[in-house]
């Protein structure tokens, strides 16, 4: 029962975190008119305020000390600051201008960015319906980009910012909070010193629109940490494949937004596009569930050809023969692994 418990805290905490990514488009329009990169400066400092108290509440800091004597690390985080950075700025400046369905789009064709980087820089090793699902994206790519009269930019920008983002985590190898607190304490000096600078200028509206404005701006750390506790909660409850089910839930989200809220253009070339991405998706989404449902089959196979003990042997040997009382190859576990 508390292993079902579990399981279910898990899915609800994943689904509240794909669900605060997906309509995130919603808040960033009511920090105008703060531009993006005020906007994004105000996340990286007031997320590091809100990443510190977690920690602090969690007494968890031992890991800073291994991280500052690992250079290539540091390395590795200094990379992931500054594509997210890259990836949050160009995010808020899509959906404040009225790009909230490309944006989307960027998302929904991340997973297939991030396959064909396994590809072409760890060296694995594609099924043949993740090639196909990798080609019908391209393909998609490629009607969108006839449609526009020009590459979509953003949403290309967007995936593989994102997918290399996934990679620097991969490398690092650390806890979501943690990370997100290295990451952040990177971007901190710069980002104080662009506001510092921007206050100077007589530009800042942080100070200039009111205490509700300054509210809304501080609470940008919120909206970025939230949702990554939430996620790190659901990433040790529930499998990776239910993970991977629930990465879509953001995207669909603001894609709806886009459409049904900010009433962004959907003409026919676009629908084809984002057609041949969600077929993609599709056929990745049923080799993912197939895979693991077969790896799951051969494990259980695996732990029931450990519990069966060896058949006893039928006859007993000739005296003096030497030969052994059973043969290993009438173990019926043998049977089950080959």
């Amino acid at each position: 029962m508390q292993g079902k418990n579990e399981q279910r805290a898990g899915l609800l905490s994943g689904i509240a975190a794909y669900g605060l990514w997906g309509v995130v488009p919603l808040f960033w329009p009511l920090l105008k008119p703060s531009g993006a990169i005020e906007i994004l400066a105000h996340r990286m400092v007031w997320s590091l305020g809100v990443v510190a108290i977690a920690l602090l509440a969690l007494r968890r800091w031992s890991w800073i000390g291994e991280l500052v004597r690992q250079p290539r690390k540091l390395a590795l985080i200094t990379v992931a600051a500054a594509v997210i950075t890259v990836n949050w700025g160009l995010y808020i400046w899509s959906v404040n201008n009225g790009h909230v369905v490309e944006a989307s789009l960027g998302y929904f064709i991340n997973p297939l960015v991030t396959i064909a980087m396994g590809v072409l820089l760890l060296g694995e090793r594609l099924r043949p319906v993740q090639w196909v699902a990798v080609g019908t994206g391209v393909a998609a790519v490629l009607v969108l980009a006839i449609g526009y009269g020009q590459p979509p930019w953003i949403s290309l920008v967007l995936a593989f910012s994102f997918a290399t983002y996934g990679l620097m985590k991969k490398k690092v190898n650390m806890g979501g909070l943690e990370s997100l607190t290295a990451e952040t304490a990177v971007l901190f000096v710069p980002a104080l010193g662009y506001l510092v600078w921007l206050g100077t200028q007589g530009d800042s509206t942080f100070t200039s629109e009111g205490a509700g404005h300054a509210a809304l701006l501080a609470g940008t750390g919120l909206v970025t940490a939230v949702p990554l506790i939430l996620f790190g909660a659901a990433a040790i409850r529930v499998p990776l494949s239910t993970l991977g089910l629930l990465q879509y839930l953001a995207p669909v989200f603001q894609f709806i937004l886009g459409i049904l809220y900010f009433h962004e253009a959907m003409p026919a070339e676009r629908w084809a596009g984002f057609g041949l991405v969600w077929l993609a998706l599709t056929l990745l989404t049923w080799d993912a569930l197939r895979t693991s449902r077969r790896t799951r089959a051969q494990a259980l196979a695996a732990r029931l050809a450990a519990a069966i003990p060896a058949a006893p042997a039928t006859s007993a040997a000739p005296p003096g023969t030497g030969a052994p009382a059973s043969d290993p190859h009438s173990n019926p576990a043998s049977k089950i692994i080959t």
